[in-house]
């Protein structure tokens, strides 16, 4: 069902012919309290099963189709003039995927969640990226933006960088140690690297941006 619903929104998306707006509200509407439900049954699941830290588990496949809905979600909000909270929970509640990003899953889903948050930040809305400037004019994004900027900068201020890996294998993030019994050369994934870091530098540069005091800057 995750996987029909999202596969339904990326091909609204591409249809230049449908208008577009009515047809995602009227598809999505109905099930905004619904997404909601799921958002917070699934993603606040306790993750150090077993059942995640393999990337052919059905628990697994459960999860990623799960973050392609999220994916499409959020390609979608650029369509409605005021987005429904199923489209803005990824970001008042990024909590939780920050929680699951920082878990014992399989380092796939770290890695297509680390990703989400990259076109989050950049207001990421397809996979042709429009103009990140379009969408700060609406009060929505920007109290969403805000939301996350917050979030992603009170957890780096603790430790929850130093639990990222940057590979499948043994690399973390400001570390290139290798595990004991690790005999392996292989280098950090650089794409979650680089994603990482600019989730980082986007968070500081908004809050920095909507701080009202020196001090808060600070």
């Amino acid at each position: 069902c995750l996987g029909t619903l999202a596969a339904i929104l990326k091909e609204t998306l591409k249809d230049a012919l449908v208008p577009r707006a009515g047809v995602l509200k009227k598809l999505l509407a109905p099930l905004d309290v619904v997404l909601e439900g799921f958002y917070n049954a699934i993603l606040l699941h306790h993750f150090d099963s077993h059942q995640y830290t393999s990337p052919y588990s059905e628990a697994t496949n459960n999860l990623i189709s799960f973050i392609d809905l999220l994916e499409a979600l959020l390609a979608s909000r650029i369509e409605l003039e005021l987005p429904l909270r199923c489209q803005r929970i990824l970001f008042f509640k990024v909590s939780y995927v920050l929680n699951l990003i920082s878990s014992s899953i399989h380092y796939a889903i770290k890695k297509k969640l680390i990703l989400l948050l990259k076109k989050c930040v950049l207001y990421k809305s397809r996979e042709d990226a429009k103009s990140g400037s379009l969408f700060l004019q609406t009060p929505s994004l920007c109290e969403d933006m805000l939301a996350l900027s917050n979030a992603v900068l009170q957890v780096v201020n603790l430790t929850w960088l130093n639990q990222i890996p940057l590979s499948g294998k043994s690399s973390y993030f400001g570390s290139s140690e290798a595990a004991p019994g690790d005999d392996s050369q292989g280098g950090s994934d650089q794409t979650v690297l680089r994603a990482l870091s600019l989730v980082v530098l986007k968070a500081l540069e908004f809050k920095i941006h909507n701080s009202a005091t020196e001090a808060e800057i600070k």
